[in-house]
């Protein structure tokens, strides 16, 4: 991706769960960090481990920018894959900084801490791609989450997707 300057690179969320509850999710995470930084994204998440670390882990393999928005007040505890580490103090409401900063998200497995960042993104008008991760219905009617296969399709829309979803810049 030619960037020209002043341009803005989109940045990508990556969200899941920290201990993996399937070994697949490892993978696919980590694909989808390198898919990230190889189409010239940066790459937002919690900083911890697990599809975090993994996803982090793929992105710097391809030379790209990691960032992570860490739920306590030391930076130190980012895994070593996270470029930039923003300690917060906050605890889970980091997803907040996590969500608003990506113009798209991708959803790897995940526990009741990625459903909330699902809600969130979803409530502020984020796509989220998801890779084996929750399936969400409202009154019988399934939540707007793009379900997809493979890393390369979910690193696929969610650049498609960003570039269609106004995002307001400063």
């Amino acid at each position: 991706m030619q960037r020209s300057p002043g341009d803005v690179p989109s940045v990508i969320g990556v969200i899941g769960e920290s201990r993996f509850s399937d070994a697949a999710h490892e993978a696919l995470a980590e694909g989808v960090g390198r898919r990230i930084a190889a189409a010239g994204c940066a790459l937002i998440c919690g900083g911890l481990g697990g599809v975090m670390e993994a996803a982090c882990r793929g992105a710097r393999a391809e030379g790209g920018m990691t960032i992570g928005i860490l739920p306590g007040s030391d930076r130190q505890e980012a895994n070593p894959f996270v470029d930039v580490a923003v300690a917060t103090g906050m605890g889970q409401a980091r997803n907040a900084i996590i969500v608003l900063t990506a113009d798209a998200l991708i959803a790897i497995g995940g526990g009741y801490g990625t459903l909330s960042e699902i809600g969130f993104a979803l409530r502020h008008g984020k796509p989220v791609i998801g890779l084996r991760t929750w399936d969400a219905t409202r009154a019988g009617e399934h939540v707007p989450i793009v379900v997809v296969q493979t890393p390369e399709e979910a690193v696929g829309e969610a650049l498609r997707l960003a570039a269609t979803t106004p995002v307001p810049r400063a």
